[in-house]
C-alpha cells in the first residue's frame, strides 16, 4: 500500500499548515479539512522521487472558512 507523506503549506501564512499521511495523492481542487479549518488545494509537487511505497509530496492550499480570532 503506498503511502504519501504530504507537507501542507498554507498560502499567507495566517496558518502553520501540516505534515499528514495519505493513503492517495492529494490533486488540485481537493477540499481538505485541517483543524477547524477548510481549505482547498492549488498547488501539488513531488518534492523526491518515491522510495519503495512512500511518496513525499508538497502541497499548497488556500483557507476556504476564515481566520477566527
Amino acid at each position: 500500500m503506498a503511502v504519501f507523506k504530504v507537507s501542507y503549506v498554507v498560502m499567507g501564512g495566517e496558518h502553520p499548515g501540516a505534515i499528514v499521511n495519505l493513503d492517495h495523492k492529494p490533486i488540485i481542487g481537493e477540499l481538505i479539512t485541517l483543524g477547524d479549518h477548510a481549505f482547498e488545494v492549488v498547488e501539488v509537487l513531488t518534492l523526491v522521487p518515491p522510495r519503495g511505497d512512500f511518496h513525499y509530496i508538497h502541497a499548497t492550499i488556500r483557507r476556504l472558512s476564515p481566520p477566527q480570532d
